[in-house]
């Protein structure tokens, strides 16, 4: 309750803004276990040590309290080691070093040191070792959220493109009759179509399952939908030509925003190896695929293969609790 009163409301009322603190520069931050900033506690207090950077939005002065991401414990279950902790902006020891450039362009991310900064433990959110938990319960709904956005930039950047063709001439005819603008016009909107779709799936999936079931849709989408958002933003500059790359047309920072996403909440590689590792583990297909594949007989007849894996892997595939 009192968190709720102090930081809360506040957020709610849009008065303040707050910032998600959990990427670090000296580790591979995409696996939510390597977060190493401390958080130790001391008497009735938390003292914090780390150093994190692309925390966004806490540039902006109206933001004034970090949700950290960082570790109560070094050893034990791994999924179990990681706290969250609120850090008013202003607490002594918070030093922002700078904001961080995208492509070149200043933005509201920020590079920051945790100098032994000391919070009340009142200030640790839901408990020592929940931190792992309350990511993945925020990452979820964010990941759609972006994804929503992407789709709505991506029918900007189309609506750009059928206004843009429709205002050029090029060797006698207007962009608009040229086949090749309209295959890019048609693909664009295959794609915004078939994103939404999937879209739409992952959330009634995570209405229905629970983000931890919908975790593959959700990964799907988050893949899909900046991808094709990109290209769209892609082929919208190609038409504008170098109008499209100017400060006249939002398409150059669109293209930034985008390519920028497809890092943001995990990278597109890593959410791959999701949907991938799912899928084996499934073995889908079964019998069916197994006929589809087909195997060749005379491996099993003369048997020249005997020596290679025991025998049975080409035949029988690897044991089902192969590791993945």
């Amino acid at each position: 309750p009192e968190q709720q009163k102090k930081w809360l409301e506040p957020l709610l009322r849009g008065e303040i803004r707050s910032a998600f603190a959990m990427t670090e520069p000296g580790v591979a931050s995409s696996d939510a276990t390597n977060i190493c900033t401390r958080i130790d506690r001391d008497g009735e207090d938390y003292v914090i040590n780390g150093h994190k950077w692309w925390i966004s939005g806490a540039i902006r002065p109206e933001c004034k309290v970090f949700v950290l991401l960082g570790r109560t414990s070094f050893s034990g279950p791994v999924h179990r080691q990681q706290s969250m902790i609120l850090v008013p902006r202003d607490a002594p020891g918070v030093q922002i070093l700078r904001p961080l450039a995208v492509f070149g362009h200043e933005h509201d991310h920020a590079e920051i040191i945790f100098d032994n900064v000391r919070v009340p433990k009142e200030n640790l959110l839901l408990g020592e070792g929940r931190g792992f938990e309350i990511a993945q319960g925020r990452l979820g709904p964010g990941r759609i959220h972006h994804c929503m956005r992407s789709l709505g930039l991506a029918e900007l950047a189309l609506a750009a493109m059928v206004d843009r063709v429709f205002r050029r001439k090029a060797f006698g005819r207007l962009l608009a009759e040229k086949d090749a603008v309209r295959m890019a016009i048609a693909e664009a909107r295959i794609e915004l179509t078939k994103c939404r779709q999937l879209c739409y799936l992952a959330a009634v999936m995570a209405d229905e399952r629970g983000f931890k079931g919908a975790q593959e849709y959700v990964a799907m989408i988050k893949i899909a939908a900046p991808r094709a958002a990109l290209k769209i933003v892609d082929d919208a500059i190609q038409m504008h030509g170098a109008h499209g790359v100017s400060q006249d047309s939002q398409l150059s920072e669109m293209y930034i925003g985008l390519r920028t996403l497809r890092l943001a909440d995990g990278p597109d590689m890593v959410h791959l190896l999701a949907i991938a590792k799912g899928e084996l583990a499934r073995r889908v297909g079964g019998a069916a695929g197994r006929k589809v594949s087909g195997t060749n007989v005379n491996v099993e007849k003369y048997g020249k293969f005997s020596h290679v894996e025991g025998g049975g892997l080409y035949l029988n595939g690897a044991a089902p609790k192969a590791k993945l």
